[in-house]
């Protein structure tokens, strides 16, 4: 069964670093989109960055220049670097994934809401104070 499981979140100065990893296991192929959705408390989980499958990636405004999502190169690991970490960027981050499908995402990805996501891991808390 699919499995995803996130770590690296921590507590960090604003001005930091952490590097989120995700292990992607269970995948009959690779998923259409990969990404990372964020929830503060008393907040909508909101889409932080999101990578397809043919590696277009698509930022949220609030985190463009400042975070990079990545994979490796079988596309057994989601990542996501987080440079110059604020405060407003503290909250549960969820690493999530839509399943496999053939063809092309088109604009699937870019636009992916939580609502279309397939399967969500449990979660890496990141405090940025």
């Amino acid at each position: 069964h699919v499995q995803l499981v996130e770590s690296g979140g921590g507590s960090v100065q604003a001005g930091g670093s952490l590097k989120l990893s995700c292990a992607m296991s269970g995948f009959t192929g690779i998923p259409l989109c990969m990404a990372w959705f964020r929830q503060a408390p008393r907040s909508e989980r909101e889409r932080v960055a999101v990578i397809s499958k043919i590696s277009l990636s698509t930022y949220a405004s609030s985190v463009q220049g400042r975070f990079t999502i990545s994979t490796d190169a079988s596309r057994d690991t989601l990542y996501l670097q987080m440079n110059n970490l604020k405060p407003e960027d503290t909250g549960m981050y969820y690493c999530a994934a839509v399943q496999p499908q053939l063809g092309t995402p088109g604009g699937v990805c870019a636009t992916l809401q939580s609502s279309g996501v397939d399967y969500w891991g449990q979660g890496t808390q990141v405090t940025v104070s």
